[in-house]
């Protein structure tokens, strides 16, 4: 399975533009670059029934869904909407920049 090459990282402030939770915006907490997909903070979340263990209780836990790559986009730094990511070089550095504005986004 290849991997898609995708400019979206861990803490990025990302936007849904696709299924149940379009139009939400949340930060990415895990890439599952194996898959393509990422996991959104408070987006995709859905109730998992779990058994008891030596460190869980038994109940109903929410629990947040991956999504696929390309249904969500990264959120332009200027004015939050869906925005595709570009690179270029500044002072040497490669350095990612958000196309809608022009915007270089900060990254960790």
């Amino acid at each position: 399975m290849a991997t898609l090459n995708s400019p979206l990282k861990k803490g990025d402030e990302v936007v849904v533009i696709a299924g149940k939770d379009k139009g939400k915006t949340g930060k990415i907490t895990k890439v599952i670059t194996a898959k393509d997909r990422v996991i959104v903070d408070g987006i995709n979340i859905a109730k998992r029934h779990m058994k008891a263990s030596m460190t869980q209780e038994p109940g109903i836990i929410m629990k947040p869904m991956s999504l696929h790559v390309s249904n969500v986009m990264m959120a332009d730094p200027k004015d939050g909407k869906p925005t595709r990511v570009g690179y270029k070089t500044v002072d040497g550095n490669k350095v990612r920049f958000a196309k809608k504005s022009g915007e270089v986004i900060e990254g960790k």
